[in-house]
């Protein structure tokens, strides 16, 4: 359901391209664990477990979409370079351009971690053996100290060294943001520090939106990954 465009006045999303493809492979998945309930009775509710928790994963990928979409129409109302210098009605957009731009790099890590877990649950990972409250990066590392769909594996993890340099800076503004103080405001103190008497510059916003969508990019492609593979294994498993 795309809410934030109908908030701002703007037509539908219409999934295209990879956002597509990545919401296809979900579904397909979703309808094999239906067909293989429909068939078995699912006693156990394993596999009602793993079609909730992929639906959890379209719905995180939708809202982390919309974030984005929303940080970059609220970006482009912002034109002076210093709050100061800013109308109030600019200063609004300012502050909607923050709330969707942190919410979406808070989103990035907490969509990679969900899909962390239906790894470790498909894939018999038992990666809580390692660490009690493990991330998506732990999951990973896991399927190369068990030795296991390394084909899978190893893509996984050339889509993590592609956005590597992102998802770093990404990380390091979520741990400020959920441990310490707004994100923001982090650059805030930079710019008081380096001269006391002027202006607050704002942060470069185009970057931090180039980094916003190269974290959305490694969750689209991780998840795309992650969905083409199960697909084409269950056909396998079916035929053999």
């Amino acid at each position: 359901m795309d809410m934030l465009r109908a908030l701002l006045g703007e037509p539908p999303r219409q999934n295209e391209g990879l956002l597509a493809d990545t919401m296809e492979a979900m579904s397909k998945t979703l309808k094999l664990l239906r067909k293989e309930m429909e068939q078995s009775q699912d006693p156990s509710h394993d596999f009602r477990k793993l079609e909730i928790w992929i639906y959890g994963l379209i719905a995180s990928l939708d809202e982390l979409e919309q974030c984005k979409y929303a940080a970059h129409f609220f970006r482009r109302k912002v034109t002076q370079d210093y709050l100061e210098d800013m109308p109030p009605s600019e200063q609004s957009d300012y502050a909607r351009y923050v709330y969707f731009y942190k919410d979406g790099f808070i989103r990035v890590f907490s969509t990679l971690d969900k899909l962390g877990t239906v790894l470790n649950e498909m894939f018999e990972l038992n990666t809580s053996k390692v660490k009690a409250h493990f991330s998506y990066f732990t999951v990973l590392r896991q399927f190369r100290y068990l030795k296991v769909h390394l084909e899978l594996a190893n893509e996984l993890f050339v889509i993590k060294d592609k956005y590597k340099e992102s998802m770093s800076v990404l990380r390091r503004r979520r741990n400020t943001e959920i441990h310490y103080m707004n994100a923001e405001m982090q650059d805030d103190l930079w710019q008081r520090h380096q001269g006391l008497d002027g202006k607050i510059e704002l942060e470069d916003l185009d970057k931090h939106l180039h980094d916003l969508e190269h974290g959305y990019l490694m969750v689209c492609e991780s998840l795309h990954a992650v969905f083409a593979y199960t697909n084409q294994r269950w056909k396998k498993v079916k035929q053999s």
